[in-house]
């Protein structure tokens, strides 16, 4: 297990807490991003940005779930895998690690193209894009990629690149709270960091599908604020995977993640 900068923080505490906005300019680049954005997800991606992501990440698609899905990622090969968290010019990269409860909701989406074909589908605090590129190749019409860093919208163009596919809609900010769209499928994976985020969450969720008849997809390998909180009454297990030997070892040893249907 690595433990340095950002990736010893992802071990201690997990991903960020989605309700802090914040971010860290990069020292040499002014980038004009406001904390709510909503464009194409190319509309994010600078030249000086695609040439760091290219630079600093490696392109995979083996040590999990979904072989078919290229993504650009932090390796050991990478320069920042080891480097002082400080020395990362942006935000703390956490889109670039491909995170369990993404890869069991990208292989579910796979595996099971009938949930989202045809539909809108927004893929909540997205990362690298894998669950909404993984809902895009199995029919989605419509599908909008939602984080708070705008690093992810600049690398989930990329991905979208890699695999062969137009750049979704990116929203940058914090939804959580906000007044609910008329989603047809919201997917989430690996966000219940904290009793206050899994408790907005619930509410903000319970919105939805009270508003819109939205049905909820979770993705999580079995974090202490997601088994322990009330939303577990209120959930409907719809398979578990064995992860592979590489996501186990950057995850503190994980051996599963799940997917789980939320309905109220």
């Amino acid at each position: 297990m690595i433990s340095w900068g950002w990736r010893w923080q992802i071990h201690r505490c997990g991903k960020y807490v989605f309700g802090n906005a914040s971010w860290q300019k990069n020292r040499s680049l002014h980038l004009p991003w406001r904390c709510c954005h909503q464009g194409t997800s190319g509309s994010l991606l600078y030249p000086e940005i695609r040439k760091f992501l290219e630079e600093n990440t490696e392109i995979t698609s083996s040590g999990n779930l979904t072989p078919e899905i290229k993504l650009r990622l932090l390796t050991p090969r990478c320069q920042f895998w080891k480097e002082k968290a400080a020395l990362w010019p942006y935000k703390e990269p956490y889109w670039a690690i491909y995170w369990p409860g993404g890869q069991g909701l990208s292989r579910y989406l796979l595996d099971n193209p009938n949930i989202v074909h045809m539909k809108k589908v927004l893929d909540l605090g997205s990362g690298c894009g894998a669950t909404a590129i993984a809902a895009a190749m199995s029919g989605a019409t419509d599908v909008v990629a939602n984080d708070i860093d705008p690093i992810a919208g600049a690398a989930l163009t990329m991905n979208c690149e890699l695999n062969n596919l137009n750049p979704f809609p990116f929203l940058m900010g914090n939804l959580i709270g906000s007044e609910v769209d008329s989603w047809d499928v919201i997917v989430l994976g690996d966000m219940f960091y904290s009793d206050k985020l899994a408790d907005s969450l619930h509410q903000w969720l319970k919105k939805c599908i009270h508003a819109h008849g939205t049905k909820v997809l979770i993705g999580d390998p079995g974090r202490h604020h997601f088994v322990s909180h009330q939303i577990q009454s209120q959930l409907h297990k719809l398979t578990e995977y064995a992860l592979p030997e590489l996501t186990q070892q950057d995850n503190n040893g994980s051996t599963s993640t799940t997917v789980w249907n939320y309905g109220c």
